[in-house]
């Protein structure tokens, strides 16, 4: 699944690419990728004539501020003080991603929902296993009330109110592992798998280790962990072992970077003792025994 450093770098390529590309058709190929809102007419009108404004992330959420243009032939500036048209809201889920065609062409088999501008360009949303959803907010609405799993996401891994602090407070009576708390979305926004294994292994710490156990100074350096891996990921496009893709079709290079993800069986790059795996909370989770206590 795409997490926080995947989507920021889907978002910044949205943002880069489709400064000023304003939907004048679209084709749904799969009705249930459209999660809001029911009737798939309103979505499509409602999205129609809008100006991809801003993009923003939230978590794993991709949040586009739109703009309504009757008119493309006024300049830029005017549109910005156009009309708001609401959200679109994105979560890629497992395997959903953004390509941005010039010209559009015949689109493949796991081709979900097409939007075009006047000139033919294409911004085509592919999903192999179909589980990433869309949902278009109206003006008036708030994305956060309509979407249950955006309004319950906890604090951003990159804002003032993730801190030691802050974790000492959520996880001090929590039970469950240090592995299961940061895969949960509403302790942390973003973080899935990969990057919990990552900076648990920066870290130090067993992700077997129960939350509460974990000291002070062990989540200062867990925070700082995080935002280090997570950084050095966004710096690198992200990571892809299956589907992942920029918006250019382009994979990311973070995964020739691990330390412990999916290299079960390989020697740790800093101890040279085996990286081992166990599933948690039903997840598979890799670790050094020798590095992380």
């Amino acid at each position: 699944m795409p997490e926080l450093p995947e989507v920021e770098t889907v978002r910044r390529g949205l943002e880069q690419k489709l400064n000023n590309f304003i939907i004048k058709k679209i084709e749904i190929l799969r009705d249930k990728t459209v999660a809001f809102p029911n009737n798939k007419k309103e979505f499509i009108k409602g999205l129609q004539n809008s100006l991809l404004y801003k993009w923003d992330r939230r978590g794993k959420y991709l949040i586009a501020e739109l703009k309504n243009i009757q008119n493309e032939n006024i300049q830029l500036s005017i549109k910005k003080s156009s009309t708001k048209n609401g959200f679109l809201v994105v979560h890629l889920r497992m395997t959903g991603y953004f390509k941005f065609i010039n010209n559009s062409n015949q689109p493949c088999k796991h081709t979900r929902i097409r939007f075009f501008d006047k000139k033919n360009n294409e911004l085509r949303y592919i999903d192999v296993r179909s589980f990433g959803q869309m949902w278009w907010i109206k003006e008036g609405l708030s994305p956060y009330k309509i979407i249950k799993g955006l309004g319950s996401l906890g604090p951003e891994p990159f804002s003032e109110d993730f801190n030691a602090n802050y974790l000492k407070k959520v996880i001090s009576k929590r039970t469950k592992s240090i592995k299961a708390i940061l895969l949960d979305q509403t302790i942390v926004a973003g973080i899935g798998n990969i990057y919990a294994d990552e900076s648990l292994f920066s870290a130090g710490i067993s992700p077997f280790r129960t939350a509460r156990t974990i000291k002070k100074n062990e989540l200062i350096k867990l925070k700082e962990s995080i935002v280090n891996v997570l950084e050095k990921s966004i710096g690198s496009g992200g990571t892809t072992f299956s589907d992942f893709r920029d918006l250019e079709g382009e994979d990311g290079n973070f995964g020739l970077q691990t330390n412990v993800y999916r290299r079960t069986g390989k020697e740790c790059r800093k101890c040279g003792n085996l990286i081992e795996k166990q599933k948690i909370a039903g997840r598979s989770t890799h670790w050094c025994p020798s590095c992380q206590k």
